[in-house]
């Protein structure tokens, strides 16, 4: 490097002046290149507001993820439970023979012996028709620490267990997020769809749905124009995204990150990467979460938002 270096000084300045300007040209070059790249730092108020929502969202996953001790798939027909080896679905802990689940389509029937001491909505339980949570109003039954409630994914009807007393919720730290960058919080323009176009996502248990596309939002960042399909929102209440970027082959999770909007103003909406979260699938296994459709794959590093040690997470 240096014998090339001294390769061009060889040539003479014709006066000092011109290498000077050349020399401060040159950086005010390099400073503008610089300044389009630099992370632009965040107002305290917008600090604050984001402070709030990640401490909503370790909220969320401490309630409803972080205790997650089980996901079991249901055969048709009856399906013993309890802690015993020798059940259908084997329970972490409990009574050693609790009872069953006997599934005919999608429903969920539960018979439980009265010694195992379940309870649903507070009174003891012995049988029961369980709603599913695609019901919107799932059957949550008790059965000591552990709570579980009846899934419905596809074609798969399963029991998802939580643990009140869980480790993970007690052993949990932080989630690690990139330094805001405001550079990474972009105004898209809203484009609506016909209603007709849908995009097949997939999931990490293997299936694909076809969902409706409500629109794509059209956006710039570094330049660069980029498009991503909304998932399942509504322009009038907030739009939803799944998507990944370069970054995911290091640094993000791999199958995808959610983006949350506000409305959809005058044709036009934010999108905060700031504010791009891991899918729950990141802190746990047994959850079934989407992930990036091909659309919404985008070839350029987005290093903001919330990012994902491969390393810690490799016993997944």
């Amino acid at each position: 490097m240096n014998r090339r270096a001294g390769e061009k000084r060889k040539k003479p300045w014709k006066t000092g002046l011109d290498a000077a300007a050349v020399i401060v040209l040159g950086s005010a070059i390099l400073f503008a290149h610089a300044a389009d790249s630099a992370p632009a730092a965040p107002d305290p108020a917008y600090v604050q507001s984001f402070d709030k929502w990640k401490a909503d969202l370790i909220d969320d996953l401490k309630k409803s993820w972080l205790p997650l001790a089980g996901l079991y798939w249901l055969k048709p027909g009856a399906n013993s439970f309890g802690s015993d080896a020798a059940n259908a679905i084997v329970f972490p802990k409990g009574p050693a023979h609790a009872g069953e689940f006997d599934l005919e389509g999608k429903d969920v029937t539960i018979k439980v012996l009265q010694e195992a001491g379940a309870t649903l909505a507070g009174n003891p339980l012995t049988s029961a028709k369980l709603d599913s949570d695609v019901s919107g109003h799932a059957s949550v039954v008790e059965m000591g620490t552990l709570q579980f409630h009846v899934i419905v994914r596809g074609e798969r009807v399963g029991i998802r267990l939580k643990e009140a007393d869980s480790a993970a919720v007690r052993n949990f730290h932080d989630l690690m997020f990139y330094p805001l960058d405001m550079n990474y919080r972009v105004t898209a323009k809203w484009v609506p769809s016909d209603g007709k176009k849908t995009v097949d996502v997939p999931n990490v248990l293997g299936d694909v749905s076809s969902t409706p596309v409500v629109g794509t939002v059209v956006f710039k960042i570094n330049g660069q124009e980029l498009r991503l399909t909304d998932l399942g929102g509504n322009p009038s209440k907030g739009l939803f995204f799944v998507f990944n970027d370069l970054t995911a082959k290091s640094d993000t999770y791999p199958g995808g990150r959610f983006l949350e909007t506000d409305p959809v103003v005058d044709g036009t909406v934010v999108l905060d990467f700031n504010r791009a979260y891991n899918p729950p699938c990141a802190v746990t296994p047994y959850a079934t979460c989407p992930l990036a459709p091909k659309e919404n794959r985008l070839q350029v590093a987005i290093a903001a938002g919330e990012r994902f040690d491969k390393a810690a997470h490799a016993h997944h």
